[in-house]
């Protein structure tokens, strides 16, 4: 079943476009991976999901009750936010702020939730160590964790290793496939074709304009497949 539709979608700034003609659709459960060059509309096309920004053209549609504010985001991070100087706990919590509505204070609900979240992704042992002190797997992870906080339904990631290194990457792609596999529909901005390859159910390629969507194994036999991945085959594993 859908849970998000793209119907003939453009963005433009200052009423110039920038992407144009997307027309796509994420189902529940999914694994969705949009990829493409730098600058070809991947974080514009993040922001109309999160309702951000509003579409120049067309239609984004939520479905089976989604509201935008359910959907648990992990942006890339920039150095002043990687010094943040909060307790992990604190921050994991933050991911809860939708839930207050008009409530002053965080209820015994909401912080069972970000315990149960800290659990999840390993980092219960962290709940009171400073963010900034963390290595950078852990602070994705706390990030991670946050975005739980926010979703039962669907988690967007822009690029979620980027600046990590190999081991600490496979670990949190990992991580992100036992969410997935857990129900949580993961949507990720990502320039690590390897391993969208190995974990993508569907993929959407673009260049301004939607080049390719389908599933992962049709991406690799098709013709920007061929030439985005280059000489390399990657097996898509069975389903």
């Amino acid at each position: 079943m859908n849970m998000i539709s793209c119907k003939n979608v453009s963005f433009a700034y200052d009423n110039v476009v920038t992407v144009k003609d997307l027309n796509f659709s994420i189902v529940d459960g999914d694994y969705f991976c949009i990829v493409g060059k730098n600058g070809s509309g991947k974080s514009t096309l993040l922001k109309g999901l999160l309702h951000l920004k509003k579409p120049f053209a067309g239609i984004i549609e939520m479905h089976n009750r989604l509201a935008p504010a359910e959907i648990g985001y992990l942006p890339q991070q920039t150095s002043i936010q990687k010094d943040f100087p909060a307790s992990v706990y604190e921050v994991v919590l933050s991911g809860c702020l939708n839930r207050l509505g008009f409530r002053p204070f965080y209820s015994k609900n909401e912080k069972n939730v970000a315990e149960h979240n800290m659990e999840r992704l390993g980092i219960g042992h962290l709940k009171n160590k400073c963010y900034r002190e963390l290595s950078g797997g852990q602070q994705q992870r706390v990030l991670l964790a946050r975005a739980l906080c926010a979703t039962k339904k669907a988690i967007l990631l822009d690029e979620p290793v980027a600046g990590l290194d190999p081991v600490v990457s496979q670990e949190m792609y990992e991580l992100i496939q036992t969410i997935n596999g857990q129900g949580i529909t993961v949507i990720m901005v990502s320039h690590d074709i390897p391993s969208t390859m190995k974990y993508a159910k569907h993929i959407l390629h673009l260049h301004h304009t939607q080049l390719f969507f389908g599933t992962a194994g049709e991406y690799q036999n098709s013709d920007i497949g061929r030439r985005f991945i280059g000489k390399e085959t990657y097996v898509q594993p069975d389903a």
